[in-house]
């Protein structure tokens, strides 16, 4: 089952460039132009697993939100042109599980919107890349429901693209993500681990080598 997202945000090109980055990340979008009307949509909508929320908003602000989120059991992550320490610490005291603030990366939004469904338990349990299934709480990968045996470093590489279908990750990005931010190796290393992938999974024409940058996950 897919993930489905709450994006209530009141500027159309953000909203668009949110909604659709996390589309070709294979969740589902629900749009939201307008704060006095989400109650409904939340009523209407369900299951929801994650809100992005913008503060500053028409009809009802990001904070009067929060409550309407915690009665439907929904995470929020706020994304707001608010920076000020004061509006982060309402923010996150006042239950929010991340706070971001514009401009930011889309990269790192869609990382911090996985962490958050692992974190609050609303993470599908299974990913399907064609005939492969990615077992999240058992750390497996199956084809046709028969084992495949990965290297830890592999199965993280994996998972990562997966989350992440369609995205284009650097060399730099993938080594940060899955071996570290404090990891000395080279870059090459990420080139013969997609090989292995490649090799043991028969993926040579889904995960894709974007030339001068690095790799992506095709679907």
């Amino acid at each position: 089952m897919v993930n489905r997202i709450l994006v209530v945000e009141d500027d159309t090109a953000i909203s668009e460039l949110i909604c659709m980055n996390l589309e070709v990340a294979g969740y589902q979008v629900i749009p939201v132009m307008d704060g006095g009307s989400v109650e409904e949509v939340v009523k209407k909508e369900q299951p929801i697993d994650l809100a992005l929320l913008d503060i500053m908003l028409p009809g009802r602000d990001g904070f009067e939100l929060l409550d309407v989120m915690k009665q439907s059991s929904i995470p929020v992550i706020y994304i707001t042109a608010k920076g000020d320490v004061n509006s982060k610490i309402k923010g996150l005291r006042s239950g929010a599980e991340d706070y971001i603030v514009k401009p930011f990366e889309i990269l790192e939004l869609l990382v911090r919107v996985e962490k958050v469904l692992e974190r609050t338990g609303k993470q599908r349990e299974v990913i399907q890349v064609r005939d492969l299934e990615i077992h999240l709480s058992e750390h497996k990968v199956t084809r046709d429901g028969e084992p495949v045996n990965l290297k830890p470093m592999e199965y993280d590489l994996l998972v990562l693209l997966a989350k992440n279908k369609n995205v284009a990750f650097t060399r730099e990005q993938l080594l940060n993500e899955v071996w570290g931010s404090n990891y000395l190796g080279e870059t090459r290393t990420i080139d013969v681990h997609i090989g292995q992938l490649r090799k043991k999974l028969n993926l040579a024409g889904v995960i894709k080598t974007i030339p001068k940058i690095g790799y992506r996950l095709e679907e």
